[in-house]
């Protein structure tokens, strides 16, 4: 197999549309997986298929996800009819974080312990067996972590020295109004809380609407004094 030129794609894909950077990204390999959360994944979802019909698909169960995120989950499995591997937190990692802290630690000292335990390590665990992952990041989605996102990177925070993984992010051009027209145009499933006024959704406690004119990820630990929005799934954003 010829090893994949990481630089060579990054200029040749920069300014492509999400098709192309998708095609590209089944194409040179058959070890990927779509990571689904959000309307940008089932978009990217809906996509891949017409390449590709054995796409890989999975999602994080925190066990705090609200009960309409798991109606849609179920709702896009039953859609497109695929598997969706659901990845769960570490049970030992887990029940001694919530025996010390219990379950509402994070409004008082942040949530990035919450967040490590219940998705980057399951993250980290299925993403050692990959050789490449898909995201539906956009550079608008972030003013300060997500404005130099490329089409294709090193993923520097899941590579080990044995084990480099590639991240593709075919969105990263894209604008909140463009993936909700293509929900629109093709009938993409999507989930009942953006009809509450949720842009960016997470966990329950975590996550609340946003109001008029704010920005789509004001809604995410609201709490929080930082800008940088980022539970540590996308580590690499907020390094640069």
């Amino acid at each position: 197999m010829i090893p994949f030129d990481i630089s060579h794609y990054q200029t040749e894909l920069s300014n492509q549309k999400p098709r192309k950077i998708l095609q590209t990204a089944l194409e040179s390999f058959d070890n990927i997986a779509i990571s689904f959360s959000g309307a940008e994944d089932v978009v990217l979802i809906d996509m891949a298929l017409a390449i590709r019909k054995d796409i890989q698909v999975f999602s994080l169960d925190t066990g705090r996800l609200h009960p309409q995120t798991y109606q849609f989950i179920e709702k896009v499995r039953q859609h497109y009819k695929i598997d969706i591997e659901l990845l769960t937190p570490d049970r030992v990692l887990l029940d001694a974080f919530v025996k010390q802290k219990g379950l509402f630690s994070f409004y008082e000292d942040g949530h990035q312990q919450c967040c490590g335990i219940r998705k980057v390590e399951p993250l980290r665990r299925k993403l050692a067996n990959l050789d490449a992952w898909i995201t539906g990041q956009r550079k608008d989605q972030s003013l300060d972590t997500r404005q130099a996102i490329p089409a294709v990177e090193r993923d520097s925070a899941f590579s080990t020295d044995t084990h480099t993984l590639v991240k593709f992010n075919p969105l990263l051009n894209w604008t909140s109004a463009q993936v909700w027209d293509h929900i629109e145009a093709y009938q993409v499933p999507y989930n009942a809380l953006h009809e509450q006024g949720f842009i960016s959704i997470g966990c329950e406690p975590c996550t609340r609407p946003v109001l008029p004119n704010q920005h789509e990820r004001a809604g995410r630990w609201w709490w929080e004094a930082g800008h940088k929005k980022e539970c540590g799934l996308h580590a690499t954003n907020t390094q640069k």
